[in-house]
Formats: C-alpha cells, sequence, structure tokens
C-alpha cells in the first residue's frame, strides 16, 4: 500500500484578486486528507471516501484503462474526480494501470470548507507524480493557493505564475495571536462557483498594489490595533469588487474588534480578531464551531 498526505487551507488576504495576480497570505491548516492505494493486478479500482467519522460519504467502481464508470453513490462528485483522474493519466501515462482499492480519510468537517476537493486533488498528484497546477487548470480551475498550503510546512505568500506559481515560506510572530480565532458560519460557500461569477475587470493594477502592501503590513504586523486596522481596509476593498457589504456589517456589527472574510465570501470561516472572551460573544449567537489561531493553524 502507498499513502499520500496534503493539507488543507484559508485565505486570509487575497481572496479573489489572487485570481489577478496579488501576492495573498495562505494558511495551511493542521488537519488535512489521507489517499491510501492498494493496487492489485485488474483492470477495476474500487474507490471509498470516508469523512471524519469514518463513515463512507462517496463511493465509486470504474475501470483504469478507460476511466469507464460500473457504479457509484454520486455521479456529481464521480464528475469531479474523473476530471482529476483523466488530466493525471494525461500528464503521466503510467498512472493508474492497474485496479485494486482506494480509501481516502478526511481529519476535518466536510462542511468546514478547508479542502476537501485541493487536499484530493494534491494527493492524486503526489500519486501521479504530476504537477498539480497543471492538473488544476485541466479540471476544477482556480488560483491554486490552495494546493500551495497542501504540501506547505507553514505560512506562506501564494503569487500564481501559470504552472510555477510564487511561493514563499513566512513567519506570523504575532503577539497577539491568543486573540485570534476561526468561526465556522455554518453556510457552506462554493469556492469554484464563486470564483466562476466574479467579474475580473473590477480589479484594476491600483487594487493589486493595494491588496499586495496590505498582505506584506499583515505579515509583518506586532500591534493588534494595526491588525485589526489592515483587515478591515482589506475587507472595505474587497466589499467594493464584489458590491457587497462586509460579514461584519451584516452580521457582526457589534462585535468588539474585526472579522474578516476568508476565501469566498459568504460561508465558511472567518477570522476574530478580538479578545479572549471573544468566543462567548459567537457562542450566544449560536455559533458552536470555534477553534483558535493556534489550534487550527500549521
Amino acid at each position: 500500500m502507498i499513502s499520500f498526505f496534503s493539507r488543507g487551507k484559508l485565505l486570509l488576504t487575497g481572496e479573489y484578486t489572487v485570481l489577478c495576480g496579488s501576492r495573498a497570505l495562505a494558511l495551511p491548516t493542521k488537519l488535512g486528507q489521507t489517499l491510501n492505494y492498494k493496487p492489485k493486478d485488474n483492470n477495476i479500482l474500487i474507490w471509498k471516501s470516508y469523512d471524519l467519522n469514518g463513515i463512507v460519504w462517496f463511493e465509486v467502481k470504474f475501470n483504469v484503462d478507460s476511466l469507464e464508470l460500473i457504479a457509484t453513490t454520486d455521479s456529481e462528485k464521480w464528475e469531479s474526480l474523473y476530471k482529476v483522474l483523466r488530466a493525471t493519466k494525461k500528464l503521466n501515462s503510467t498512472f493508474l494501470i492497474k485496479g485494486g482499492q482506494v480509501d481516502t480519510h478526511l481529519e476535518f468537517d466536510r462542511s468546514w470548507g478547508l479542502g476537501s476537493s485541493s487536499t484530493l486533488l494534491s494527493n492524486i498528484a503526489l500519486w501521479g507524480n504530476s504537477n498539480p497546477y497543471m492538473i488544476l487548470e485541466k479540471s476544477f480551475g482556480g488560483s491554486g493557493y490552495d494546493l500551495a498550503c497542501a504540501q506547505a510546512k507553514g505560512p506562506l505568500t501564494y503569487t500564481r505564475n501559470d504552472y510555477s506559481p510564487n511561493i514563499k515560506s513566512v513567519e506570523l510572530n504575532y503577539p497577539f495571536i491568543e486573540n485570534l480565532f476561526f468561526v465556522h458560519l455554518n453556510k457552506k460557500k462554493d469556492s469554484h462557483k464563486a470564483v466562476a461569477s466574479f467579474n475580473f475587470n473590477k480589479v484594476e493594477v491600483s487594487i493589486i498594489n493595494q491588496i499586495n502592501k496590505l498582505t506584506e503590513l499583515i505579515i509583518n504586523c506586532n500591534d493588534q490595533d494595526n491588525f485589526n486596522f489592515y483587515l478591515k481596509t482589506h475587507e472595505k476593498i474587497i466589499g467594493t469588487i464584489l458590491n457587497r457589504r462586509t460579514i461584519q456589517e451584516v452580521f457582526f456589527s457589534d462585535f468588539k474588534g474585526i472579522v474578516k472574510s476568508l476565501g469566498a465570501w459568504g460561508g465558511d470561516f472567518v477570522l476574530a480578531s478580538g479578545d479572549k472572551e471573544s468566543p462567548n460573544y459567537f457562542k450566544k449567537l449560536g455559533y458552536t464551531t470555534i477553534i483558535s489561531f493556534k489550534e487550527m493553524i500549521l
């Protein structure tokens, strides 16, 4: 048996604008997804995906030569998997020439938006010894920052550059890290649809420059008041591009601190920068999944 592991992701700066070439601050999570493959001397592969609780949430059986479907529990998910496998086979003719059994195991809740798709694609790219950014281009599409997080050893900056993105490791030495929390909004957001509906024409060079500057300031910040100001400024810029009010204006206007959207606006996790009592604020509003920065981020 061979095994591969990839980490989940969160995007702190550069959401949407990273697609237009801005520098983004990306955060790999401690939790991820494992893929195990047991080859057999036949051409049939049985695939099972297990969730956080060890429950099978997707199964498929197919022919490895033709990728012809034999049976599945979810045709839509099979279509997504098929695109990734097909792209990988085109890049590596020796990939998946034997059948057998695959099982994948998620360490995080599927609804969290930490990258069940990106960790899967990353693991398949490792398995197929292929460039994950090429596979991404031929399958889901997107900026690829999540693939950089998948094999990262800590926070990083990410800038698109065809199939060889500019990735740089960074250290986030926040003295106020104990006051940072990730809060799950219980509203799943489809990042692929969000990207597809985004108007790239609204992102001018001046906006890219502003986001790049804010990314640098947020990385090197050692004062929470300044940190909050930078986050708020960033939210206003993205909100203007999207013609939408910020998440804090809509849901958390009385929060004593800053609440920032992460990734595709409107769902999954937000970052709350407040104080050690901030989790109680969100709990009173009915939000039950609150994870500290130190607990979440690698």
